[in-house]
């Protein structure tokens, strides 16, 4: 009897380390399958080009043709992961008895409605409507951009300065000028404005420049660079004779 016990624990052993080792052979000869199928979306089912297939185990992926069709290498118990801008990513995963080398599906994604923020519409019949209530519409420094457009407006400004009386240093200054101008008025007065093209001394004054090489000297076209362009008395011309 003690010894049909030991023979019957032995065979259970045996039978069990024979079962795991044959199990682990087999995993270890678990054969590629080639993973195939289109993917499609959206109310109509309609093909998804460029949807990623990847496999985050294995690190590697493809992307689907134009008309939604994939194909990738996988083992038995691979995790697929869908993806595709707009839908939500979906899972797969590869049935672990597998006989066949093939293995074909057809995933459909579900579109990832979003709620989007709120949008106001106003009570415009048309575009003109808008563009006009646009144009009317005040800002809120309305006022003060109200004032500098006055502030700035040349017949104000003009009205503004004829009823402002001149400070101190207005003042000197237009005695200044008036100063001035009367010592002016007083040396000019008696003589008579000449036209330099027809005036004979202006002429000869020119042609003996013009002989003794005046026009080629540095002096002198500094000279002539530094006079007034007009206003040019007779006597301040025949100085240099």
């Amino acid at each position: 009897m003690k010894k049909l016990l030991t023979l019957l624990v032995l065979t259970i052993v045996f039978l069990s380390v024979a079962g795991l080792f044959s199990l682990a052979q087999a995993q270890g000869q678990e054969r590629q399958v080639t993973f195939t199928g289109f993917i499609t979306g959206g109310k109509n089912n309609e093909p998804l080009p460029q949807a990623y297939v990847y496999i985050p185990k294995a690190g590697r992926g493809v992307l689907s043709a134009n008309n939604g069709y994939f194909a990738l290498p996988v083992f038995p118990g691979d995790s697929i992961i869908f993806s595709y801008v707009g839908f939500k990513p979906q899972y797969h995963i590869i049935p672990r008895r597998l006989t066949d080398v093939t293995y074909s599906a057809v995933v459909a994604l579900q579109e990832d409605v979003k709620t989007l923020a709120e949008v106001k519409v106003y009570p415009y019949a048309t575009e003109q409507l808008f563009k006009e209530a646009f144009v009317s519409m005040k800002l809120p420094d309305q006022k003060e951009r109200d004032n500098l457009a006055k502030n700035t407006d040349p017949m104000y400004m003009m009205r503004m300065s004829a009823i402002t009386p001149m400070g101190a240093m207005a003042n000197h200054q237009y005695f200044m000028n008036q100063q001035i101008f009367g010592r002016e008025a007083l040396a000019n007065r008696g003589q008579a404005t000449t036209f330099n093209f027809t005036n004979p001394f202006a002429w000869a004054n020119f042609i003996r420049s013009v002989k003794r090489g005046d026009l080629k000297s540095k002096e002198y076209r500094d000279i002539l660079n530094q006079a007034p362009a007009d206003n040019i008395r007779r006597e301040d011309m025949l100085r240099g004779n």
